[in-house]
């Protein structure tokens, strides 16, 4: 399957809405988040709406101020009966 470079892959922006997800949850604004992970607002900004990938390691970071797993950001895209 092929993507289109100039657009977000359907994984980065499912990933990106559940940060969102979860920052609106626990009522944090980007600019919040942007501080405790030691970024820009934009930065966040960016991973939200799938503009930019998040790292393994911003990944972990993100879980942790939000205390998830990190498969809890993949949870509709992980097939019943795998590990995660």
């Amino acid at each position: 399957m092929k993507t289109n470079p100039k657009r977000p892959s359907p994984i980065d922006l499912h990933v990106g809405a559940g940060i969102r997800s979860l920052r609106e949850a626990r009522r944090f604004t980007q600019a919040e988040l942007a501080q405790k992970l030691g970024i820009t607002t934009q930065q966040v900004q960016k991973y939200e709406s799938g503009a930019n990938r998040v790292s393994a390691s911003r990944l972990y970071d993100i879980a942790q101020v939000f205390d998830v797993k990190v498969s809890y950001l993949f949870r509709a895209l992980i097939e019943p009966g795998d590990d995660a």
